[in-house]
């Protein structure tokens, strides 16, 4: 096995425990089993569990960011970028894998202060506040992004809650009447 499979399978094998049962409940323990390296490997690549949660947000981050600008670019009007991105909410929450929102999750289980995890996940929010932005710039409406984002997260914690689409549903509603 060559060195890089290795680092990308423990990656891999973190990531989806930090998604699926969270980033306490998952220990390095169960991280070396599942990914079948030895724990001088994963210590090769990764000095602490947090160096692993830090990489599993970085690329979640880049990948949120580039999914919710190609969804929002399949429509032509901001508006119906924007109510397109709450629709891909829906069908995301559909999906028998979703776990809720992944940052959202692993934010609830940090202490207040949070050091470098919180800033990695501050930033991607600010990401997708400034997507909103930059849709609603073209109607003179950038004043308007706080709110969608409050709503877009808001949809997001609820419908973990209530494990039901409702909650994205009521908010792209909200949406569409804050931008008639």
């Amino acid at each position: 096995m060559r060195n890089s499979d290795a680092r990308e399978r423990i990656l891999e094998t973190a990531s989806n425990l930090f998604y699926r049962q969270g980033y306490i409940a998952t220990g390095i323990n169960q991280i070396i089993k599942e990914s079948g390296v030895a724990k001088t490997t994963l210590y090769e690549h990764f000095h602490a569990k947090e160096d692993l949660l830090i990489e599993y947000l970085t690329n979640m981050s880049a990948q949120t960011d580039e999914w919710l600008k190609a969804e929002a670019d399949k429509y032509d009007s901001p508006k119906e970028k924007i109510l397109g991105l709450f629709d891909f909410l829906i069908e995301l929450s559909s999906q028998a894998a979703y776990c809720g929102c992944g940052f959202l999750n692993i934010v609830s289980e940090l202490p207040s202060d949070g050091g470098r995890v919180k800033t990695i996940i501050k930033k991607q929010k600010d990401n997708v506040r400034a997507l909103f932005a930059d849709i609603l710039r073209p109607l003179k409406k950038e004043q308007y992004a706080d709110h969608l984002y409050m709503l877009f997260d808001g949809a997001l914690i609820t419908n973990k809650v209530h494990s039901n689409p409702w909650p994205i549903q009521t908010a792209k509603e909200m949406v569409d009447k804050i931008l008639s």
